[in-house]
């Protein structure tokens, strides 16, 4: 969510936790989401990757980051990762949301 926070802003790359952040990064971690999802994965502790428990995750991230900024971030993010169908690049929905 930081990252695609600051992307909207306008930062094409981004320092989170000491480490270059930048788009190929979110899309690796949203295609993941998505499949794992889409493929019922099950989790070391025997939980299914579902909808439910990514937006579940997604709520306890944001409330330790503490900040409502992540709204615009937090529906791109859902839109590409928890949809029926795949979005071929994070960033193109993206840009419709860009100032």
């Amino acid at each position: 969510m930081q990252y695609l926070a600051s992307w909207l802003a306008g930062s094409g790359a981004v320092n989170i936790f000491n480490l270059m952040e930048d788009a190929a990064t979110a899309e690796i971690s949203r295609s993941q989401i998505w499949q794992w999802i889409h493929n019922e994965v099950k989790l070391d502790t025997g939980e299914t990757v579902t909808t439910s428990l990514v937006e579940t995750i997604i709520d306890e991230e944001l409330a330790k980051l503490g900040d409502a900024s992540y709204a615009d971030a937090t529906a791109l993010f859902k839109e590409v990762a928890l949809a029926d169908d795949f979005a071929e690049f994070l960033t193109l929905p993206a840009y419709d949301r860009m100032p």
